[in-house]
């Protein structure tokens, strides 16, 4: 009895045969050539006390060829240094900048993005909690925020409400309390007062970190899950008075910690442990004494300020800007032990490197050169991770800060 799935078994030597003796053969079904993926969106904050920009741009940045668009005006906010966003799968997307000016009444805002057109429209404005505010960053939740003010030296977390803008103050951690943060670095022209420069969050989502560049510390904080409180802090410092941290980035394996200093344009490597099950949850930085010099040994110290790090997704590469030096640094992670080493030294392709980002396919690197008052694009080598271009250079006025969504 020849059955369905008989035949079907036969089909193909059935047309195996016909193609031998009659050149006849079944029609191949073309594949659909895949579809480029979508333009990424560009948000780029900007210096507004020059009086020429006037606060958020949009551009669309094209990762098949690299090519950025010209900014357009998104939304107009006082001096926005610092950008962050909804995670995403929150639903409604929201984007938050500090405007960073030097006043008590500093604030940050919140923006609802278009899902069509990613505009944005101003929903939220509260207190920063401090003069110069330098850095805003949102858990992995999309429930809690933090803002570090340069200048006010203070902290201050927020829950984030159901409409995405933020609630006032929960929390606001005064630096100058010496007792609990330590003393003042050497450096007495920058180091005067406590500088908090950055909140970030770890991968687990229960500590804050903060660079202090006032005191050479960075001080850790775990975060109250429901009310994003903050705990006393556990201070850490790097071994080397007036380093001036700036800003750190976790390593992909959640194990290692990198460090940019500001003031002697240093990396640092640390080892990061976290207890997991705990009343009173700890996280600790070990320093590996490692630190790499970001400039050329014969560039001078005092002309150049560390500014930005980013990691590569793969964690072989890691990359830092000069502010002076005007330069893009690429080394090289080593796997067996987060030993940095040095692959590359480029131009930045402008002046005052203040920020950088690589972009999610890690093709691209977008830098921003905030005197020269451009955006540079850089081509990457996976393999090798070395940076090549600037293959575009886009003009904007006063760049402070780079997110791509």
């Amino acid at each position: 009895m020849f059955t369905r799935r008989r035949f079907l078994f036969s089909l193909p030597a059935f047309a195996a045969s016909a193609h031998a003796q009659t050149g006849w053969h079944l029609p191949l079904r073309k594949k659909k050539p895949a579809s480029p993926p979508p333009p990424l969106t560009v948000y780029i904050g900007t210096d507004t006390t020059k009086n020429v920009s006037k606060g958020i741009y949009q551009a669309h940045f094209d990762t098949t060829t690299g090519q950025l668009t010209p900014p357009i005006l998104a939304a107009s906010t006082l001096r926005p240094s610092f950008l962050a966003i909804t995670p995403v799968g929150q639903g409604r997307r929201c984007l938050y900048a500090v405007n960073a000016i030097n006043d008590p009444a500093a604030t940050a805002t919140t923006f609802l993005i278009d899902p069509k057109t990613g505009g944005l429209k101003q929903t939220g404005q509260v207190s920063s909690g401090g003069a110069g505010p330098a850095y805003i960053s949102v858990d992995a939740t999309g429930h809690s925020a933090f803002v570090a003010n340069y200048i006010g030296g203070t902290v201050v977390s927020y829950r984030i409400q159901p409409d995405g803008t933020l609630s006032q103050p929960v929390d606001r951690i005064d630096f100058k309390d010496h007792q609990k943060f330590g003393a003042l670095g050497p450096n007495s022209a920058r180091q005067d007062t406590p500088h908090p420069h950055s909140a970030t969050i770890s991968p687990d989502n229960r500590y804050l970190l903060v660079c202090d560049l006032g005191t050479d510390h960075i001080d850790i904080f775990a975060i109250h899950p429901d009310t994003g409180e903050l705990t006393d802090p556990r201070p850490f410092t790097n071994d080397h008075p007036g380093s001036g941290p700036r800003h750190v980035a976790f390593h992909p394996n959640g194990r290692w910690v990198y460090g940019i200093n500001e003031i002697d344009s240093t990396l640092d490597h640390y080892l990061w442990t976290a207890t997991r099950f705990s009343d009173t949850p700890q996280g600790l930085l070990v320093n590996t004494n490692t630190p790499v010099k970001t400039i050329a040994p014969d560039f001078p110290g005092d002309k150049n300020t560390a500014a930005e790090l980013a990691i590569s997704a793969d964690g072989l590469f890691l990359y830092a800007s000069n502010r002076g030096e005007d330069s893009l640094v690429v080394f090289s992670i080593r796997p067996k032990d987060g030993k940095l080493e040095l692959v590359q030294r480029i131009s930045c392709g402008g002046k005052t490197p203040r920020h950088f980002c690589l972009d999610p396919t890690m093709q691209w690197l977008l830098c921003g050169n905030q005197d020269s008052a451009t955006v540079a694009v850089f081509r990457r080598d996976a393999a090798t991770g070395k940076l090549t271009g600037p293959t575009q250079t886009v003009s904007i006025d006063s760049p402070l800060y780079t997110l791509l969504v």
